[in-house]
């Protein structure tokens, strides 16, 4: 096997396995992921250390234009949002677990709450 072969393989095994990892949170042996709903996610991990919610504008894509447009609130109501931040305890990452329509959206991890 030549070498570009092996390194054409190597860096697809990678992405692949990155690909396949997603995002997930280990919470007391249990793991909470993308898609799970939030009594899924309290169930696993407890109570956050510190709750929000704020309102997302909703993007309208129109006929006449193939560009979202951002509707003002007096027309379309917002998306709730709601952000949850887990101290994971010293030596680790803040966790900061989404919900978008009321399952688990993305989980970031942050240095410190932003």
């Amino acid at each position: 096997m030549n070498p570009w072969t092996r390194i054409a393989a190597g860096t697809a095994l990678v992405l692949l396995s990155a690909a396949a990892r997603g995002e997930s949170l280990r919470c007391n042996g249990q793991i909470a992921s993308i898609g799970d709903s939030r009594i899924s996610v309290l169930q696993k991990c407890g109570e956050p250390a510190l709750r929000d919610s704020f309102c997302k504008p909703v993007e309208v894509i129109t006929p006449w234009s193939p560009y979202p447009i951002i509707a003002p609130p007096h027309v379309l109501p917002c998306e709730v949002i709601d952000e949850w931040l887990y101290d994971r305890g010293p030596g680790n990452l803040f966790a900061t677990v989404r919900f978008q329509r009321g399952v688990v959206d993305t989980i970031r991890y942050d240095g410190r709450p932003k």
